[in-house]
């Protein structure tokens, strides 16, 4: 019997990939190359499974925010760009026979009419343990636990009926609401057969942690 999906953020620099070059992607899906960290690798290859959540997050903008969501469509596979010379993300120590780096695939869920900015995010007390705002985190890949998934959603829906970059009354009780576990905090890895859809590449950008 297939488990409930695991939540994720992943991050991504908009003037080099945003959600909105995800959209225009063939199939609305890309690899997610270029992650040269072990840990973040560590969780692509052997955590993140078909159906798992993605929170889409990105950085370096004004202001950083969650813009969307995502779902994994590919488990892990031998990250090319690692040997390619000419690809920024290049790693001269790996090859097809020794890829060291790897890649999933990740599919367009749905994009926030209104971006959930990370200032937001940290005036949510329930988020308060979310690793995106623990101090020092800059992993590129993280986890996400089940409720935070649900509260991001959340304030993006209510941030987008109100237009607001702040948590509304009505989001506000959502959240309060939101103490009470959903199904989703049950949810563990999910483990599926590999999908293989077309796939776009993503602009060059430096290298992912």
């Amino acid at each position: 019997m297939a488990q409930s999906p695991s939540y994720w953020l992943v991050k991504s620099e908009p003037d080099c990939f945003s959600i909105q070059h995800l959209a225009r992607a063939p199939r609305q899906t890309t690899c997610w190359s270029g992650v040269r960290n072990y840990q973040a690798r560590n969780m692509m290859r052997d955590q993140m499974h078909v159906g798992d959540r993605v929170l889409f997050y990105h950085s370096s903008a004004d202001p950083p925010a969650v813009a969307g969501t995502a779902k994994i469509v590919r488990e892990a596979y031998p990250d090319h760009t690692a040997w390619d010379p000419n690809d920024d993300h290049f790693d001269p120590k790996a090859s097809p026979e020794n890829p060291t780096w790897q890649m999933v695939d990740i599919q367009l869920d749905e994009i926030f009419a209104q971006p959930v900015p990370i200032g937001t995010l940290r005036g949510v007390k329930q988020l308060a343990g979310m690793e995106l705002l623990r101090t020092g985190s800059r992993l590129s890949v993280q986890p996400v636990r089940p409720h935070e998934f649900e509260i991001v959603l959340q304030l993006a829906h209510e941030l987008s009926a109100s237009g607001a970059a702040r948590p509304t009354p009505v989001a506000k009780k959502a959240l309060a609401a939101n103490k009470t576990k959903s199904p989703a905090a049950k949810s563990s890895a999910s483990k599926a057969s590999k999908a293989k859809p077309q796939t776009a590449t993503r602009k060059k950008s430096a290298a992912r942690r």
